[in-house]
């Protein structure tokens, strides 16, 4: 691959919020899920975890948890990546827990990009009651939910809304 072939394949990616009923194999999310393994790591400590949400139920309380955000009950799949603090803090003491943001959303950019190479669809979902996820899925006071990922077969055309030019957001040797 080159920078030309990975162009195309980032430009490919777009957020879809319609899902097919359809349901995901769980094979191919147990070959996603292993990406985030592959992820950068402060320290190579790996301070993520990622919840599986197939249950309807749950996916409809953690849509109610996201602002009632219809897409997040309708996909199949919901990849909820947390950061554990309790890892990167045991090495990087209170600048563990931003190391253990960074690492939980690379490895949610893996994912992403393993659901849009695997020809699924998927939406990255930053809105939501951050207590509500935490009771709705039982996770322990030191981890925080990041996003919920969900991934499927897309019911809708993927369309790439207008970005800002590059040059806006590069800066040489300072601001």
């Amino acid at each position: 691959m080159n920078i030309s072939d990975l162009r195309l394949f980032l430009s490919g990616r777009n957020s879809i919020r319609r899902y097919q009923d359809r349901e995901v194999e769980p094979s191919l999310i147990d070959q996603i899920t292993s990406l985030a393994s592959l992820a950068p790591t402060a320290g190579n400590i790996e301070s993520w975890d990622i919840v599986v949400v197939t249950d309807l139920t749950s996916r409809e309380d953690l849509a109610n948890a996201a602002l009632n955000q219809e897409h997040i009950a309708q996909a199949p799949v919901v990849l909820v990546v947390c950061a554990n603090y309790v890892r990167s803090m045991a090495k990087y003491s209170d600048r563990g827990i931003l190391y253990a943001l960074e690492d939980a959303t690379i490895a949610g950019t893996y994912l992403m990009l393993g659901a849009h190479a695997a020809g699924l669809a998927c939406c990255w979902t930053g809105a939501f009651d951050d207590e509500m996820v935490r009771d709705i899925l039982g996770l322990p006071v030191h981890i925080r939910p990041v996003t919920l990922l969900t991934i499927g077969y897309g019911a809708e055309a993927a369309i790439s809304p207008a970005r800002r030019d590059i040059k806006e957001h590069i800066h040489r040797d300072g601001w």
